[in-house]
Order: structure tokens, then sequence, then C-alpha cells
């Protein structure tokens, strides 16, 4: 099978997207005006892999709130809003003003007014796929999980919890730092993404790239994993080889504009890219992905922006300029066989 042309933004939500799909969308489009949604995502996939279906906000509120004041330790901004009842409990946590059962109470009353109804928009419409059901007011007093995310392995748990990890800190850095004044760069010795301007650790590169990629090789759609350890742990790749940058030709490759994840057969095996050129079609499919982020208000926009142009006109004249200097200093056209549908 010949690599396909580039595929359609459109087409970043399968036709038929899976249950994992769905939630990994939630988490990486949803609207972040706080970083509750985070913490419920968490608490949520934890309960599901206990093997619980009905958890009252008394039993959720903890695990709930627990989450956000250990983010909060680290990140004091979890939210747009300049004050916050709910914020403001869990700050007392931390400082010892009050006990676990004050902290439950007080997240109970105030924890939960928008996250549960916010949770399931995505963009300005509700998803079709319900990852629990709301019974606050029925016998629950809380939530009954469906079978959306009861259903799922536990490696798709284990990765859902990565990537909400690695959002959840990517707002973080864009709330704190505003991403307007940082470049966020690939840190290779480190696996992660760095918040340039202070060399803060943002999160693991990996995790933040694989949420559009949604599991699979950027370039042969094989399935690939963000844990380590698991036997397709997936590359970072540098699209534009970086040995071109260690050779002085091309700056900037460690950029995120930059970056893929790639299976181990593509990137170092028999027959795999190593320092070579890759064809056009990856370069239109790089741009894809960078369109999409910026256009859906990823935290990575402003880096992207920064890195590769304000418009698309703009930056399809960055891609093809750094293409044109690369090409010229390394003439290879790498491509591979497309071993599976695309899901992005």
């Amino acid at each position: 099978m010949n690599p396909s042309p580039h595929l359609a933004i459109s087409r970043f939500v399968s036709t038929r997207p899976t249950d994992i799909d769905w939630l990994r969308g939630i988490v990486l489009f949803g609207q972040n005006s706080a970083s509750y949604k985070f913490a419920l995502a968490k608490s949520i996939v934890n309960f599901s892999r206990e093997g619980h279906d009905a958890i009252s906000l008394q039993n959720l509120a903890l695990p709930f709130a627990l989450e956000v004041s250990a983010h909060l330790k680290s990140a004091p901004r979890q939210g747009t809003s300049k004050r916050s009842k709910f914020l403001e409990s869990c700050r007392k946590y931390n400082a010892g003003e009050i006990e676990l059962d004050e902290l439950r109470d007080l997240t109970v009353k105030h924890g939960f007014e928008n996250v549960i109804d916010a949770f399931h928009v995505l963009g300005n419409t509700e998803t079709t796929v319900r990852f629990f059901l709301d019974e606050r007011k029925g016998s629950t007093r809380g939530i009954r999980l469906t079978e959306s995310l009861v259903g799922l392995k536990n490696d798709a748990c284990t990765q859902t919890i990565r990537e909400v990890e690695s959002r959840w800190r990517l707002v973080e850095t864009a709330w704190d730092l505003g991403l307007n004044r940082s470049l966020i760069t690939f840190d290779e010795t480190e696996g992660l993404l760095i918040a340039d301007s202070r060399r803060v650790p943002v999160t693991s590169a990996r995790d933040a790239l694989n949420g559009y990629q949604k599991g699979q090789c950027f370039y042969c759609y094989r399935d690939i994993s963000t844990i380590q350890g698991h036997p397709a742990l997936a590359d970072v790749d540098h699209l534009i080889p970086h040995a071109l940058q260690r050779r002085q030709v091309v700056t900037g490759l460690d950029g995120v504009w930059n970056l893929v994840l790639a299976c181990k057969d593509c990137n170092r095996g028999p027959g795999g890219k190593f320092d070579s050129m890759p064809n056009l079609n990856y370069l239109d499919r790089l741009a894809q992905r960078n369109d999409f982020l910026i256009s859906s208000h990823h935290p990575l926009r402003e880096t992207l922006m920064l890195q590769t142009g304000q418009t698309p006109a703009a930056r399809t004249t960055f891609l093809q300029s750094v293409y044109d200097t690369a090409k010229t200093h390394n003439p290879t056209d790498w491509q591979t066989v497309e071993l599976q549908a695309p899901r992005f």
C-alpha cells in the first residue's frame, strides 16, 4: 500500500470513533476555564479500574479534591477565574487549616457546580458517548459510570491517565507562563517538553504528542504506546532530521512543530527513517497536525504559532523553507507502507 495523500482535518475524529477516542477528545479539546475536568477524568477512570460504577458525591469528593490539591502545590493557578471557593478549600487543606472531612464537605458543596454538566461538552456540542450519568438528584446522589468507561481495558485506562496528566501540565504552563512569552521545546535527554524561557520541565513529550496521533505511528499507523516498558513504546522523532541541526544546517528542529511519534520500525528498524528526509506527504501531514492544534486552541497553540508563523500561509512558507534548506544538504526521500487505516 502506498502512503496516502494528506488527511483532511475533519478526520481527526474518525467516522467510527471508539470510546477511548471520545474520552481522549474530551480531555484534549474540551474547554478549559479550570482544571476540574482533568481531576474528574482521573478520578472516574480510577474508580472504574477498581470496579465501581455508582459513585456518590461524598465518595467522589476526596479523590477529586486531592488531585487538585496535589497540583496546586506546584502550580498555584488552576483556572482563569480570580476566585473559587473550591480552590480556596484545597489551598486551606494544603496549608493544614482544614482536615479531610471538611475538605470533603466543601468539595461536595462547591467542587462539582459546573464540571459534571460540562464534562461531555466538546466544542459547542455534547458528545454522543457518555462516560457517566448524572444521578445527583437520584438514589446515587452522584454519578453512575457507563459501560463506555467500565469497558475500557487496563492499558487504555493507564494511557488515558497519562494523557490527562500531560494535558493538565500543559494547561497549567499556559496559565502560569503565558505561552506567548515562552516557547516549548524538546529535551531529548529527558524525553520531556520544556518551557524554554525557564528550562521548566512541562510534561512527557510522548504523552503530549500521542493525544493527536491517537495511539498510532505517524508514518505507518501501526499501534504504539506511551507506557514505559511496553514493547510498542513509541520513539519521539524529528520529522526534519535532528542531524541537520547538529551539523548547523537548520536550527529550531527541537520545536514541537517538528516532533512526531513513530514506531521503532519506522524510526530505526530495518528500512527505517533514521536521518533520512521525509517524503513530502509526511510534511503535509505534519502541517495539518500543527494547524489542527492551533485551530482547536490547544495549549501548544501559541508555541506552534511562534515557532512556525501566525497564519496558515506563513506556516506553509516556513515549512517549505526549512524543507528546501534541509533537502539541499540531505536529498534522501524516505517513505513507508501504511499498515492500518488512520485514526487521525
